[in-house]
């Protein structure tokens, strides 16, 4: 019974995700020059939930940065505990290159069940190096990735926003490696 719950709570929540989502991306439609807010055009973030507004309100400084190919950056601005069991990483890719980038397919990692679901963030680990665990992408139950997902290409200077769910690790874990494939590892601190 409780995994019936577990599921109808995960599903309420991208629900709810997808709806704060789509209604950021309108209301970010109106175009200006505002370097203060991440772009986030429907075309570059087909995100299946991705959540701008759960940036907002974090600090500048990202918690961890890390380096992709040709000025691709990740930049990771929060790693939030749930009381549903659930880590979620925010963040946002940045082009600090000086053209357009495609978005490596890579990212997905090679797990037969995500390859099916296009770009996404599904090859991503958290470390746990205190408790010797390794924790990978969370799933719905028909496989799809919980991550930003369509991520295709990334115009110089823009900025995507991105997140990943894992399954938390214990609360003793407070400083976890998170690992994206084709990117450096950085170290995060986790809160909640």
């Amino acid at each position: 019974m409780s995994m019936r719950f577990t599921e109808r709570a995960r599903r309420g929540m991208v629900a709810v995700t997808m709806a704060a989502g789509l209604a950021m991306t309108a209301a970010g439609c109106g175009g200006g020059g505002d370097e203060k807010k991440p772009d986030t055009s429907a075309s570059a973030s087909k995100d299946r939930g991705s959540a701008p507004s759960a940036q907002e309100g974090q600090s500048e400084t990202p918690l961890a940065e890390l380096k992709g190919k040709d000025g691709l950056l990740l930049q990771i601005t929060s790693a939030q505990r749930d009381a549903g069991g659930f880590l979620t990483v925010n963040g946002q890719f940045k082009n600090d290159g000086s053209g357009s980038l495609v978005i490596s397919s890579a990212l997905r990692g090679d797990e037969t069940e995500i390859l099916k679901h296009g770009t996404s963030l599904g090859g991503a680990t958290l470390v746990d190096s205190k408790g010797k665990k390794r924790y990978y992408v969370l799933r719905d139950t028909d496989g799809r990735p919980l991550t930003t997902t369509g991520l295709t290409t990334i115009e110089s200077g823009q900025t995507i926003p991105v997140f990943i769910q894992f399954p938390a690790p214990p609360a003793s874990a407070a400083d976890v490696t998170l690992q994206v494939p084709t990117f450096s590892s950085g170290t995060i601190k986790i809160s909640g």
